[in-house]
Parts: C-alpha cells; structure tokens; sequence
C-alpha cells in the first residue's frame, strides 16, 4: 500500500455510516502512536479538576496500582471498539464501565468533560504531531464515537460534533480547571508508573520532555511550573522528528493492526479481569435501549 492509499480510503468513506470502522483505522493503522498519545495528554487534563482528582486520589488506584489503573482504561476502549459499540463485546464492555461508575456520584458535566478529552486530546495531538492532519471524515469519526459511547453510557447532553467536543472541553477547562493538592498527588503518581516504561537512566529526561509538551494551564491546575522555552522546542522538534520519519514509511498492512499490549496482562485478560476488584460485587444494569 501507498502511504496515502488509506487516507484515500477514508475520504471515500461516509463517516455518519462508517465512523466506527474510520475510528478503527485511525487508532490501529494510521496514528496507534499518537492517539495513545493524546489519550495519555487526556489522561493528565482530567486531573487538573479538583472535583475529578480528589476522586481519584481517594480511590489510590493509581497510586497503588497505577500500571493497572492505565491499561484498564486503554482496555475498556478496546474492548468497546474492537466489535463495534453495538456487539455482544462491545455492549458488555460499557455495561461493566458503568457498573464500575455505578459507585460513585459524578455529575454528567463531569463525565461529559472525561469523554471530551478522548476525543479532542488524541484529534489535536494529531494536528500537532503527526505525520500528517487528519481529513474532515477523520475528524467527524472521532466526534461521532465519542456521541456513541455518550449514549451507551447514559450521558446525556453530549456533542455531535468535533467543533462542540473542543467548545464543551475549552469552556469546561476555564470554568474547572485550579490548583488542589490531589491534582499533584495523582498526576506524580501516574509520571512514576510511565517513568517505568523506560530504562532508568532515561527516565528523568524523559519526564522533562513530556513536562514540556503540556500547555501552561495545564501544568499550573497540576502544580508544576512552566517549562524553559528551549526544552519545549526540543520536546516538539523530536516529536516532530519523529513523525517525518513515520511519514517515509510505507503503510502499515492491513494484517498488522497495532493492538493493546498491557502491561499488566502479559498473558492476556478476560472483561472481569478490567476495574477494580471490588466491582464484580456490583450488579450489572442493562443499557439504556435495553431498558
């Protein structure tokens, strides 16, 4: 394959039909890397919330669990979007993310917002750093999934559209966005468990450099400085490198998707293998067309 046979392929596509399969290829073929990358930004976004992170940091699960913590989210939207939302899968998949949220009172803003950040954080980290922008139909995949899983998951009031996805995050993120304690607390813990994806003598550098990618709103809701200008132009100039190299090569074939390998689950999981342990003493509630 060309290494734009793909985009043509997509700009042939009707996203309103075929949002969940043009989602697939974004996030499997075209950009596995930098969508995670954009899910690890989105990661970080919702712990400048104080209401979001005080949450997280009484639950410590990501302060005692925190690799787990990470692969369980990245598995649950794998396992939602692997089939389709509508399979057998994908529906047990959201029936179990909501039985683990069924604990705890978050208001919908909040959820809304969470679900915001998965779809503009991996969109602009795409048109920032990757190797090429995402079309329009790409774009409109990304806001539709996320309109899906909305539903699926009973949150109510959720955007149609890529440009109502960036409006609800960016007016949230004014409104919410502060300094509390908890930001710190789990951010540094979620920084100490990616800080061992690397060798150790990396590690410290490493760290820095992703310091340097964050915008300043951001890293004053989390409690750290700004960062010198002259990291920052590194950190962007070695992404950047990075995706010049990524555009050279040829696509990738349709036989060799990237998919999930947790680090958690060296020999593979199950869905009740996903959450916290205590969730399996929950009940399961049915969806909302299964109501």
């Amino acid at each position: 394959m060309g290494r734009y046979s793909r985009l043509r392929e997509i700009r042939g596509m009707d996203p309103a039909r075929d949002f969940e399969h043009i989602h697939k290829l974004i996030t499997q073929y075209e950009f596995p890397w930098d969508y995670q990358q954009g899910i690890n930004v989105a990661f970080l976004r919702d712990y400048g919330v104080p209401r979001i992170s005080r949450l997280l940091d009484r639950t410590q699960e990501f302060e005692k669990a925190g690799q787990k913590r990470i692969d369980d989210t990245v598995l649950f939207g794998f396992e939602m979007a692997e089939e389709g939302l509508d399979s057998e899968r994908g529906r047990a998949a959201v029936r179990h993310l909501n039985r683990i949220h069924g604990k705890y009172r978050i208001p919908n803003e909040d959820f809304l917002f969470v679900l915001a950040t998965t779809v503009v954080g991996p969109g602009r980290w795409i048109d920032r750093f990757g190797w090429r922008p995402l079309c329009s139909n790409e774009v409109e995949s990304l806001a539709l999934f996320g309109h899906r899983m909305a539903a699926a998951m009973d949150i109510a009031d959720a955007p149609t559209t890529y440009a109502g996805f960036e409006k609800l995050l960016d007016d949230y993120e004014r409104e919410m966005f502060a300094y509390d304690p908890a930001n710190r607390r789990v951010a540094a813990a979620t920084f100490r468990t990616m800080a061992t994806w690397y060798p150790r003598p990396l590690r410290g550098p490493v760290l820095r450099l992703s310091l340097a990618l964050l915008d300043e709103p951001l890293l004053r809701a989390l409690g750290f400085g700004p960062q010198p200008r002259w990291l920052r132009t590194t950190a962007e100039r070695a992404v950047r490198a990075r995706s010049r190299w990524v555009r050279l090569m040829p696509a990738r074939p349709k036989r060799r998707p990237v998919l999930p390998k947790p680090r958690s689950y060296p020999f593979g999981w199950t869905l009740d293998d996903l959450g916290p342990h205590w969730a399996q003493g929950r009940p399961l509630e049915p969806l909302p067309d299964e109501r």
